[in-house]
């Protein structure tokens, strides 16, 4: 099945996308994004992630863009797709204007969308967890608006891609643990999970949501608390939950063995429920 791109209106191959150099997105990450999973040729969670990206474009000043206009594109451009198990990556930036910092009159937001198939996670990752690096947050203080300022995200996936791990955790230059690079994070002690609450500093995940309802219908109690570096490491669980992601087990940081060094009890039932609400929404 193709791989196809959006692009105001139009549905394209996605290499034959193109937007204009000035525009804002591109010279000013003046943009917002969100990025759906589909499970078995169904999209996952779309009304949750269009609710987080009219938050993000009302945080960021755009002008009003209909909701059932970006459902509409979402939706028609996946199905024309036809990918069973898709990711569908949707980007509005402020418009096509001359470079200036300042917002432009009469800019007409740009709406791009791209379908392609996602990648399984490895298996190995799944069975034998994976290992992190933690690294000081240095990105802008509003975390919480789904944004395509991504740099300092970037810049950390590499230092764990290049210190031979898989991912990198963020932690505040006071000590508090927030959430990975493209991810939130939970870490669980004594049959308990902790994350860290919704503040300007994480972004409010689609799949952290889902499962903290989760958690809620099958009595795991759940603290949405600050805990620190130490804590983190003298968990027995650490796992990291994202739309691609869902829930994988980190199971060494900073060289350091997490709980028994493999995947536990804790992530493994709460993927199994996440995998079993996603197919109960198909």
């Amino acid at each position: 099945m193709p791989e196809l791109a959006y692009l105001n209106g139009k549905i394209m191959p996605i290499e034959e996308a193109r937007v204009p150099i000035e525009d804002r997105g591109y010279q000013f990450a003046d943009a917002v994004y969100e990025y759906f999973a589909s499970y078995k040729g169904k999209l996952f969670a779309v009304k949750e992630h269009l609710d987080r990206l009219e938050k993000s474009l009302r945080a960021l000043e755009f002008p009003p863009i209909s909701r059932e206009l970006l459902r509409d594109a979402v939706l028609g451009t996946f199905q024309q797709a036809g990918i069973d198990r898709a990711g569908v990556y949707l980007q509005i930036s402020r418009g096509v204007a001359p470079r200036n910092h300042a917002f432009p009159n009469g800019a007409k937001p740009q709406i791009v969308i791209t379908v392609r198939q996602v990648p399984d996670t490895s298996r190995e990752y799944l069975e034998k967890g994976i290992a992190a690096i933690t690294v000081t947050d240095i990105r802008w203080g509003r975390c919480d608006i789904k944004t395509v300022q991504l740099l300092p995200n970037v810049l950390a996936k590499q230092q764990a891609l290049s210190a031979g791990v898989q991912d990198a955790i963020f932690v505040s230059p006071e000590g508090i643990v927030r959430e990975g690079t493209s991810s939130n994070l939970f870490i669980a002690i004594g049959g308990r999970l902790k994350t860290h609450p919704l503040t300007p500093h994480i972004l409010p995940g689609i799949t952290r949501a889902v499962l903290l309802d989760i958690c809620r219908k099958i009595n795991v109690h759940v603290e949405e608390v600050f805990f620190d570096n130490n804590t983190m490491l003298a968990a027995e669980e650490v796992f990291i939950t994202g739309t691609v992601t869902e829930v994988l087990s980190v199971c060494r940081i900073d060289g350091r063995t997490i709980g028994a060094g493999k995947p536990g009890p804790m992530a493994a039932r709460l993927r199994k429920e996440l995998e079993a609400c996603a197919g109960a929404h198909l």
